[in-house]
Order: structure tokens, then sequence, then C-alpha cells
């Protein structure tokens, strides 16, 4: 009974966290709208028919602003060089172009991002599944010469590690999942920042947004890293006559990968200078 117990415990030990660690490359790698089309068209939408007019009154406010700082800035006009009239003709115009275009110039970030992630996933990541029938060939067999009180433990073992392995597993959906429902929340008051990206005293908001665009989508190249180094880990796990160090050492691997997984969104934005 504790020979079937074990079996089946081990057996199907990391089938979850391998379905989640399959599918990161997959989830990762596309842009917002392949994601879910439905959400896409709605946070479009939201975009489109609430954030720019907003957009717009917060471009006028500091657009003016800036023109009545530029002529306290010259004296009220004395000594004030016509030119720079046409400097801020032209600084609106752009603005302007920026803020109907956000959603353009969004995408188009996540677009570079997909293609990167895409790349790089046909180069480093392998295989990262984790399957004991793998490992062990002959793991009925070893169970089979065990004593009593070894498979009463072994049985013990591998049923909390199964535990785990569910646990983690959600942990790798949420870090996965969550990206995206973060990069959706981020896109929706895109032209909000956006706005302010020409104004002098304003600017470094629409500056850190893009950077903070940048890093959501370097986020995706550094998990798929993170991916790569778990299989490389898992393909050289050297398994002895030890069944128990070989159940504990895949989860700590898989350990190692959630933590990695839940850095790499500080670490994306810490490269890119984004807060």
């Amino acid at each position: 009974m504790l020979v079937d117990g074990t079996m089946s415990n081990l057996t199907g030990l990391f089938d979850s966290v391998n379905e989640e660690v399959a599918d990161i490359a997959t989830q990762v790698g596309q842009t917002p709208a392949a994601w879910n089309s439905s959400i896409y068209t709605m946070i479009r939408s939201l975009s489109t028919n609430v954030i720019i007019p907003i957009a717009g009154l917060i471009l006028a406010f500091v657009m003016t602003l800036e023109f009545i700082q530029m002529i306290i800035d010259r004296n009220n006009f004395h000594d004030f060089d016509i030119s720079n009239i046409y400097k801020w003709m032209f600084k609106n115009s752009c603005a302007t172009l920026i803020v109907t275009n956000t959603w353009n110039i969004v995408m188009a970030v996540f677009d570079v991002s997909q293609s990167i992630v895409n790349d790089a996933s046909g180069i480093i990541v392998g295989s990262a599944t984790l399957d004991f029938d793998t490992l062990i060939p002959d793991l009925e067999s070893r169970l089979e010469a065990m004593k009593l009180g070894e498979l009463l433990g072994l049985w013990i073992q591998s049923f909390l590690v199964g535990f785990c392995m569910k646990a983690l597993s959600i942990c790798i959906f949420i870090i996965t999942f969550g990206r995206m429902i973060e990069i959706y929340l981020v896109t929706s008051v895109a032209p909000i920042p956006m706005a302010t990206m020409m104004n002098r005293e304003s600017g470094h908001m629409g500056q850190n947004y893009l950077k903070s665009l940048g890093a959501l989508g370097l986020q995706a190249f550094l998990i798929i890293i993170c991916v790569a180094i778990y299989a490389a880990l898992v393909r050289n796990i050297a398994v002895t006559s030890d069944i128990s160090a070989a159940i504990w050492t895949c989860m700590g691997y898989t350990v190692l990968l959630c933590f990695s997984l839940f850095k790499t969104g500080s670490l994306a934005k810490g490269i890119l200078g984004a807060h």
C-alpha cells in the first residue's frame, strides 16, 4: 500500500509546476492584444474615450503654464525673441501628436518586447519538465526494496512536497498573469503621463512612464532567462539511491525559480532606472 501510495505521489508530483513553467514562455511572449482580445479592446476603449480627454486638459494646462513662464523669464516681452513662440508652437504640436498616438507608441514597446522574447525562447529555453519516471527509471523496484519505516517516511515527504509544489505552481501563475494585468493597468492611463512629455517642469513624469513600460518589456526577457536557468538545473539533477534527496532538490530548484521570478520586476526597473 505504501509503495503504491508513494508511486502515486511521485508520479504526478510536478505536473502542476510543469504545466505552469511550460506556459511561461507563451504567456510572456504575447502582446496585450494577443493575450486577451476582450480585455485589450475594453482597455483601449477606456483609454480613448475617458483618459485622452483628461490628458488633453492636462496638456493644455502644462503648455499654457510653460508659455506664461516663458514670457516671465524674458521680462514680460522685454528682450523677447519671437522665435521662442515658434519653438513653443512646435513643442505644442509634438505634444499633441504624442498624446493622440499614445496607444501606438505603447503597443510598439510590447511588440519589440515580444520579438525579443520569441527570439530568446528559441535559443535558450530547453526542457524544464520534472518527471520521476525519467529521473529514476527503476523507481518502483527501489521502493519495493525499502523497509516499512523508510517507505512511510518517503510517503509523508512526497505528500508534503506535493502540497508545496501546488502552492508554488500558484505562485508562478500569479507572477505571469499578474504581469499582464499590470500591463493593462499601466497602458490604460498612458495618455496622462505622455501629455507631460514635452514640458520642462513635468516632463520627468512621461520619461519615467516610458521607463516603466520598458521595464515591463524587459521583465519578460528576464523571466525567460530564469526559466532557462531552471531548465539547466533540472537537467543536471543527479539522482542517487537517496530518493528523498532528489525530491527535496527538485523542490529547492522550484522555490528558487519562484523567488527569481518575483525579483524580475524590481530588477528590470532598477536596470532602466524606473521608479
